[in-house]
C-alpha cells in the first residue's frame, strides 16, 4: 500500500493550529518538520518567523476527491483566522512512509539549556542541557508555538531544586516536565481534558519524571487551600486567565513566588493587566513574540 503526504507550510505560530486541523483526517499522527539551521546541523532554534511543514499521511485508498475537499475546506476555515496556504499532495511508497515523517524533525533548542528532542532521536546535549523528549505527532505542546517557548524560557529562569511548580492547563505536560528535569519538586500538573491528562502522564513516563510530576484532571478548584507554589504556570487563553485570577489564582503563589501567564494575544493584555491590578498582583516582566504576550507576575502585596 502506498501513501499520500498532505502538507502545508506555515510559521511556528500557525503550526500547531494547522496540525490540530489536519490530525482529524489521519490516524497516523501529524508531522511537524523543522529544517536544521546554523552551524550545528543536528539542532534548530525555532523563531517567530521560522517555517514549519505540517504533514499527515493518508493511505492511498483514502486519498479521494471528497477527502481532499474536506481537508481543504477545514484549512480554509482556519485561514480565516490565520494565513494558511493550500495543501500540497505527494505520493510516498510503502517502504518509505514510516520514516518519511521523521526525516526532517530535528531536535531544537529553547533558551540556553532546554533541548526538545523527538523520542526516536539520540540527542547530543551539552554538559548543562536538559533534554525534553516530545512526540511531534502530538501537535499541541511540542514547544513550537511562541506561548510555549516563552513559558519554557521562564521555566528555565525560575525552576530548580526545591522550587514547587504548579502547571495549570498542562496540555502535553511539556512545562511540568521541563521544570522537573531542572530539579523542581514538587510539580503538580492539572488539566480539565482527560486526553491531555493521559498524554501528559505518558510524556512524564517517557522523560523519566513520572515519580516527580503528579498529573491530575482538574483546575483551580482542585487545589488545596493554603498550599502555596513557588512557580505557577498558566498557558491557556486570556479570558480563562482573567476568570482564574478573579477566582483566586494568585492566592496559591508563595510570598516570593512567580506567576507566569501566557496564551495572551497582545490586544487582550490590558484585560489581563486589569485583572492583575484588581488582585493587587505586580508585573515583574513581559515577554512578547509577534502578537503573543507572556506576563511574569508577583503575588499580591501583604
Amino acid at each position: 500500500m502506498n501513501w499520500t503526504q498532505v502538507s502545508v507550510t506555515v510559521d511556528g505560530e500557525g503550526a500547531e493550529a494547522a496540525a490540530e486541523v489536519l490530525r482529524r483526517f489521519a490516524d497516523q499522527g501529524v508531522s511537524l518538520e523543522l529544517p536544521p539551521t546554523g552551524a550545528d546541523s543536528d539542532t534548530v532554534v525555532p523563531d517567530a518567523y521560522g517555517r514549519v511543514r505540517v504533514s499527515i499521511y493518508l493511505p492511498e485508498h483514502e486519498d479521494t476527491p471528497a477527502r481532499r475537499r474536506q481537508i481543504e475546506e477545514a484549512l480554509w476555515h482556519l485561514g480565516q483566522i490565520y494565513p494558511v496556504p493550500e495543501p500540497s499532495y505527494h505520493s510516498v511508497r510503502e517502504e518509505d512512509w514510516a520514516s518519511a515523517w521523521k526525516e526532517h524533525y530535528a531536535p531544537f533548542r529553547i533558551g540556553r539549556r532546554i533541548l526538545v528532542c523527538p523520542a526516536w532521536e539520540t540527542p547530543r546535549p551539552g554538559p548543562d542541557d536538559v533534554v525534553v523528549q516530545m512526540d511531534p505527532g502530538m501537535a499541541f505542546g511540542t514547544g513550537l508555538h511562541p506561548t510555549t517557548r516563552m513559558c519554557l524560557e521562564s521555566v528555565e529562569e525560575h525552576a530548580g531544586p526545591g522550587v514547587g511548580v504548579l502547571d495549570l492547563g498542562t496540555g502535553s505536560g511539556i512545562l511540568a516536565i521541563a521544570a522537573a528535569l531542572l530539579g523542581a519538586r514538587p510539580v503538580l500538573a492539572l488539566d480539565t481534558d482527560q486526553v491531555a491528562v493521559r498524554m501528559a502522564r505518558q510524556n512524564c513516563d517517557t522523560n523519566g519524571v513520572a515519580h516527580a510530576v503528579q498529573v491530575v484532571r482538574g483546575s483551580l478548584r482542585e487545589l488545596r487551600s493554603g498550599v502555596l507554589w513557588d512557580l505557577v504556570l498558566v498557558n491557556i487563553l486570556a479570558p480563562v486567565i482573567v476568570r482564574l485570577l478573579r477566582e483566586g489564582l494568585a492566592e496559591h503563589v508563595s510570598p516570593t513566588g512567580v506567576m507566569v501567564l501566557s496564551g495572551i494575544i497582545d490586544y487582550q493584555a490590558p484585560k489581563v493587566l486589569e485583572a492583575l491590578e484588581e488582585c493587587r498582583v505586580s508585573l515583574a516582566g513581559r515577554l512578547q513574540v509577534r502578537d503573543w504576550v507572556t506576563l511574569c507576575c508577583r503575588r499580591p502585596a501583604a
